[in-house]
């Protein structure tokens, strides 16, 4: 099992980071705020326009080192990585894969039945936890309705109506999202999903985080020699990671969404913790992000049974697994990919 290591958020703005000799220096003007070892890390997240020096890339190319940019606000920039290391009969599996329009809905379908599965047991585990203070008729209608379209996926047969039923299971989640917030619901009401940007505070901290876990994926699946940009619930568009987006589907609700709710649940994200713009976008303050990083970074050392192998592992470390696993079915070595179903 691969050791779960260290990501390093940058979230000062005005920030440059540098190499000194085996170590990542933190730069604001001319003060240093920080080092770190690059043997302690496996991925850098830089908040900041400021950007990295050459010989930083280079070092974190050489070393299996990604580096993701992020605007200040959590919008995605870029991702470098170095050189692929993968084999290339696994990356050829792949693209043949993509190709064949039956096996391409048999993989969507694995991703999007997790999605539809692990949705209900959110709103299942919701409801048992709090039924007092929700509305049972409506919240077993979306439960409902996520079985139905489960059982629809059964006699899809095209990427189309997969999506189709994708969207039914999504609209039924979302609509009853508002429900779970259970702390602050004025300030943190909830309708539906809104991107780029982000107009309230719920779908900020949803953007914010789908887009960290993307970034983690994308650098799980390129370590097991897996190309992030090649999917089949996405398809293949210029500069879109669509199988990390395939597997994002698998572990928004799980991961992304619960850990959203339990930020805004226990406190520990208040509403005075968002900057609201002129235009109407919501984006979580500089103090507040640092935060939230923290808290994430906490929840991914928490440990799970992982369904399909029955071993506790890191949340941080499902997603690797899943590239794995996926990569296993793809070669041939098991009958079927497991996709992640929590519970």
């Amino acid at each position: 099992m691969r050791k779960l290591l260290n990501t390093l958020y940058v979230t000062t703005p005005d920030a440059y980071l540098r190499l000194d000799g085996e170590n990542v220096v933190l730069i604001a003007g001319d003060d240093v705020l920080g080092r770190l070892p690059l043997h302690n890390i496996n991925s850098v997240v830089c908040f900041s326009f400021m950007g990295v020096s050459p010989a930083l890339m280079n070092a974190c190319a050489e070393k299996g080192i990604s580096l993701c940019f992020l605007s200040p606000s959590g919008r995605f920039l870029a991702r470098m990585v170095g050189p692929v290391h993968g084999n290339v009969l696994l990356r050829e599996a792949q693209m043949i894969l993509a190709s064949n329009p039956t096996r391409a809905v048999e993989a969507a379908s694995y991703f999007l039945s997790a999605k539809i599965y692990n949705s209900r047991w959110v709103l299942e585990r919701s409801l048992r936890d709090h039924r007092i203070r929700m509305d049972e008729m409506t919240m077993n209608a979306a439960i409902s309705q996520q079985k139905v379209c489960l059982n629809m996926l059964e006699g899809a047969n095209d990427i189309g109506t997969l999506m189709g039923v994708e969207g039914v299971a999504a609209k039924a989640y979302f609509s009853v999202f508002d429900q779970m917030i259970l702390r602050n619901e004025d300030c943190f009401h909830f309708e539906n999903r809104s991107r780029r940007p982000p107009t309230d505070r719920i779908n900020a901290l949803l953007s914010l985080t789908y887009t960290l876990l993307t970034n983690e994926i994308c650098g799980a699946l390129e370590s097991v020699g897996l190309d992030p940009y090649v999917g089949y619930l996405h398809q293949k568009r210029p500069g879109r990671c669509s199988l990390a987006l395939d597997v994002l589907e698998e572990l928004r609700a799980p991961i992304a969404d619960r850990f959203v709710l339990s930020q805004v649940n226990l406190g520990t994200i208040v509403p005075e913790d968002f900057d609201i713009k002129e235009n109407g976008a919501v984006y979580l303050t500089d103090d507040a992000r640092r935060r939230y990083l923290a808290a994430w970074q906490k929840k991914k050392q928490e440990t799970i049974t992982h369904p399909f192998l029955k071993e506790k592992i890191p949340w941080g470390l499902v997603p690797y697994v899943q590239s794995v696993l996926f990569a296993r079915w793809l070669r041939g070595d098991i009958d079927a990919y497991p996709p992640f179903f929590w519970k």
